[in-house]
């Protein structure tokens, strides 16, 4: 188990590794940043103290060396746009990016899963033939046609729930969120089913998928010949099995959640981090652009690793050491 945990942790080094060198070369190659800073009318000895200051005369490897030390710290300078320190920036944004991925994600699982069980559990009902209609426009209309839609129908038309903003918000230290207020909660609400949809959708395509390859095994059928009940064949051993795959999906989707929630948070002008992403890239602001690339990076490692230990604790074959 430890040598499993230290493999795993010595490729997360090397892909952030791989990662933070891919952001620190968005300073090299995107814009200048000098330029930035002082406009066009700065003089030669203005532009040449700003780079000492900032260290672009040294070599690659010594500015690449000091991005990482200051990025293992959360330090990514200042935002070219606001000229505010980046990782003060995404403190403030951070909050609402997780508390809607969050809440995507549960809907996804609280509705993916039972809607997957049921489609293979009575595969010929109408009301799976309903689900699987559903499923099939979830994948297939984009994230932001479906925003609209939702904003057209309960906002504008309905004017149930508001169509942007985050509502009103309770800070907790640092922390800011929406769940103790009841604007904060409505406003929640189109967003996170614009987000997890796609996610629910892809969740309960695959529990039905391998629900029923599960049920055509022989251990099923062996279940079924000791006369197991159909409760027991289906939840305790046809759906345990089904879930060591649907585990592994259902990390990376929530990564996948935050990293893509930009569009959601477009549509909805919510004030995450996806939205100071898409600001960031239309003025060029490099130092906000390699701070979101790290930390959705950082994510995704952090999931993935959490979920292969997951993996590694549910499935009893990857604890069989090799003879």
């Amino acid at each position: 188990m430890l040598a499993f945990i230290l493999r795993r942790l010595a490729q997360a080094v090397l892909v952030m590794l791989s990662v933070g060198l891919i952001a620190f070369s968005l300073f090299r190659f995107v814009g200048d940043p000098v330029l930035f800073m002082l406009g066009q009318d700065a003089t030669d000895e203005q532009r040449a103290q700003v780079t000492r200051d900032l260290g672009l005369d040294r070599p690659f490897y010594v500015q690449y060396a000091h991005f990482v030390a200051n990025a293992v710290q959360g330090e990514f300078g200042l935002s070219l746009r606001q000229v505010q320190p980046v990782s003060k920036l995404f403190v403030e944004r951070l909050p609402a990016t997780l508390e809607l991925s969050l809440v995507a994600a549960l809907l996804a699982l609280a509705f993916g899963i039972p809607m997957g069980i049921y489609t293979a559990l009575r595969p010929d009902s109408f009301l799976s033939h309903v689900l699987l209609a559903v499923s099939l426009a979830g994948v297939s209309l984009p994230t932001f046609l479906i925003g609209i839609l939702l904003i057209l129908v309960f906002s504008v038309q309905l004017g149930w729930l508001p169509s942007f903003g985050r509502g009103d918000v309770v800070q907790l230290g640092w922390w800011s969120t929406g769940f103790l207020t009841v604007s904060g909660l409505k406003a929640l609400i189109l967003p996170s089913i614009t987000l997890g949809l796609f996610q629910m959708t892809l969740i309960q395509r695959l529990v039905r998928s391998e629900m029923l390859e599960v049920l055509r095994t022989d251990y099923i059928r062996f279940a079924r010949a000791r006369g197991l009940t159909d409760r027991a064949v289906h939840f305790g051993h046809a759906l345990r099995n089904t879930l060591v795959p649907v585990i592994t999906i259902t990390g990376l989707q929530l990564g996948a959640i935050i990293a893509f929630a930009i569009i959601t948070e477009t549509v909805f002008q919510w004030p995450g981090m996806g939205l100071l992403f898409i600001q960031a890239v239309s003025f060029a602001d490099v130092p906000v652009m390699a701070a979101y690339l790290c930390l959705i990076a950082l994510f995704f490692v952090l999931i993935n690793l959490a979920v292969d230990l997951l993996y590694y604790a549910v499935d009893p074959r990857l604890r069989i050491q090799p003879t």
